[in-house]
């Protein structure tokens, strides 16, 4: 049982663009001249933190309110408490919509933390619905990708009196800009990247607006428009939005935030042009168009428009820069007396430093390494070169960007590695070398430029090593490489490169991975997830140290092409610098595993925290800290 205890946090979400045009576009199953829907959605900082584990019935505590809800997994008594409309009902709506399709027993979920603002128009309610259907999609292994998850707690919420949309459940995704097109019952998601940093101030207007009334009146006017009104509504939620949706995605993609909040601003005149007289008692929002004319909003912010269902509910701000969102927080808490939140979205930002553990003692290679390190056995290359193992590793880095390299060292090996990269060769053995061979000693000299040294004195686990790079790496995300491992690519990029790449797309922590077989998983920390339709990564449900055959086999597979894999660590890493937090904590209460501190349970609490990627590289990971596995390195590499 203890196995499948799982910490979990859902986000509340943000629609950035595209309001409304979620149900919106699903009237297309009834008439299709009605246009898809568009809207660009992210999660934000704020959301449900939880414990979760398996349970016989569905028990669900609220710990910061006291108060604790329970029923039976039973069908009539969970669609009876989600029709009743409570806080429990969306609980009890999303057990059903598990059950109706999975049998399973319950949950008990221990709500630790709740810090979303609620009936904002931020979904506190799809957040708290999408908890419930991870918790089960997790604790039961259904083996649902996101969209999986999304549906789950979409039909959840359905059971209840909510008039929830499609959007609402984007919460799912995390902290990350996503488009989001509706057409009719079916849902495209594409990751956005950014071109810049974005500082999005929202805040609770403190005033009442009737949501059910707004829905209410302006689906009316679907699906057939019957007066100018309807008409209006339709072309703005179709047509208009989804210009407006490719010109947001531009501006994004370009970093152009000025532009963006321009649009923001036309957005909001578009909405109250044209939708506003459909619900005109709620949509006239005095104070949301109050904030538009205060001159302190026009200082700070490029752009301002209103939120979720719009009305007086919450309001959204793009500040200018970072100083501005905070200057905007303090004039809105203080002067305004509004509850103000930030969210920043920032532009996914190179990887440009590297650490590579290399003070091990290679024991399991005797006798050689009595007088080489690991680092320094030879190896032929593809491109014919005898050249040591971490050099092949070190042109990877090198070819993929990597500026900065951190070798993490006993300090009497330093010798070891000057004399390698830093040494001028005598004339006597330059005058005999080729010139392709003379090419490349100027190549080593070059990435030996880009070499620093950390040294650790005690032997005490990887991550150990890792914590060491702390004031040399900063607040930047880092590529983690073993320096036992080489590898060997079925694609025109490098291994290194693909998970930089990968990295990139989704700006996720990011831990590379390959299939291994099922009779072996005890050897290796197994990660199992959910693999999105051709996607090569899959999201990290859960790591596992060594686990036994059989319980992998129940649990620990992941859904590729519906063959259950077992993926295991492939040896590249990208960390966010929040790892040295975790490990410093770790380090300072001394939570050895084997009188090591490891890596990771410091990654697993970060996955806990936030998202992370096990991404599938094409190619081969070639050990080389033992003998067999050198064996079979010393064939793979000359191939």
């Amino acid at each position: 049982m203890k196995d499948k205890e799982l910490n979990l946090f859902v986000p509340g979400r943000l629609c950035l663009l595209g309001e409304h045009s979620d149900w919106a576009g699903r009237y297309r199953t009834i008439n299709s001249n009605i246009n898809k829907g568009y809207a660009i959605v992210t999660g934000i900082e704020e959301g449900i933190y939880a414990n979760v584990k398996p349970n016989k019935i569905l028990v669900i505590n609220d710990n910061e309110k006291n108060k604790t809800f329970s029923c039976k997994m039973n069908k009539e008594e969970l669609r009876k408490i989600a029709s009743e409309g409570s806080y429990w009902s969306y609980c009890a709506g999303v057990a059903l919509a598990v059950k109706e399709h999975y049998n399973v027993q319950g949950l008990e979920i221990n709500i630790t933390k709740t810090t979303i603002p609620v009936k904002k128009g931020l979904s506190s309610s799809a957040a708290i619905c999408v908890l419930v259907a991870r918790a089960f999609n997790q604790v039961y292994n259904l083996h649902l990708n996101t969209l999986g998850e999304m549906n789950l707690a979409y039909n959840g919420e359905l059971e209840t009196p909510s008039r929830c949309g499609r959007l609402d459940q984007a919460c799912a995704f995390g902290k990350n800009p996503i488009l989001m097109e509706f057409d009719g019952d079916k849902i495209n998601i594409k990751n956005l990247k950014l071109g810049s940093d974005f500082y999005f101030v929202f805040a609770d207007l403190m005033k009442k607006k009737d949501t059910i009334k707004i829905l209410s009146d302006l689906n009316k006017c679907y699906p057939f428009p019957n007066d100018e009104i309807s008409e209006n509504v339709i072309k703005c939620l179709g047509e208009i939005n989804e210009n407006n949706i490719k010109e947001a995605i531009k501006y994004l993609e370009l970093g152009d935030n000025k532009k963006f909040g321009e649009l923001m601003i036309k957005a909001q005149k578009d909405f109250d042009l044209y939708i506003k007289p459909a619900s005109e008692t709620e949509l006239s929002s005095p104070t949301l168009h109050k904030m538009f004319e205060d001159k302190k909003v026009h200082e700070l912010c490029y752009g301002y428009k209103g939120v979720g269902s719009q009305g007086d509910g919450t309001i959204q701000f793009l500040a200018k820069n970072k100083e501005a969102q905070l200057e905007l927080v303090k004039y809105l808490h203080e002067e305004l007396k509004m509850d103000a939140y930030t969210l920043e979205l920032n532009k996914v930002k190179h990887i440009k430093k590297a650490i590579i553990p290399l003070a091990g003692n290679g024991t399991r290679m005797y006798p050689i390494t009595k007088i080489l390190k690991k680092a320094f056995l030879p190896i032929i290359d593809k491109d014919g070169i005898v050249k040591p193992v971490i050099m092949s590793l070190l042109e990877e880095l090198d070819e993929a960007g990597i500026e900065d390299i951190y070798l993490v060292i006993d300090k009497n090996d330093q010798k070891d590695y000057d004399n390698f990269f830093k040494k001028e060769l005598s004339t006597e053995i330059s005058s005999k070398l080729s010139k392709e061979a003379l090419e490349y000693e100027n190549k080593i000299i070059r990435i030996g430029l880009k070499l620093k040294y950390v040294y650790q004195k005690e032997k005490l686990g990887l991550g150990h090593a890792v914590s060491l790079c702390k004031n040399f790496i900063g607040n930047e995300s880092f590529l983690l490489v073993l320096g036992d491992q080489i590898y060997k690519t079925n694609n025109k990029k490098t291994v290194t490169r693909q998970v930089l790449d990968s990295y990139e797309k989704t700006g996720k922590m990011t831990i590379s991975v390959y299939n291994v077989p099922l009779q072996d998983v005890s050897k290796y920390g197994i990660l199992t997830g959910k693999i999105e339709k051709e996607n090569d990564y899959f999201l990290v449900d859960k790591m596992t140290e060594k686990p036994e055959q059989t319980y992998a086999e129940e649990y620990l597979y992941t859904l590729n092409k519906n063959k259950k894999e077992y993926y295991a660590v492939f040896g590249e890493y990208v960390l966010p610098s929040e790892i040295f937090k975790v490990l410093e904590k770790n380090i300072k209460e001394g939570k050895k595993d084997k009188n090591e501190y490891q890596l990771t349970p410091a990654i697993d609490y970060l996955r806990s925290k936030s998202e992370m990627i096990a991404f599938i590289p094409e190619g081969k990971m070639l050990d080389v800290g033992n003998v067999p596995a050198y064996k079979n390195t010393l064939i793979e590499k000359m191939k």
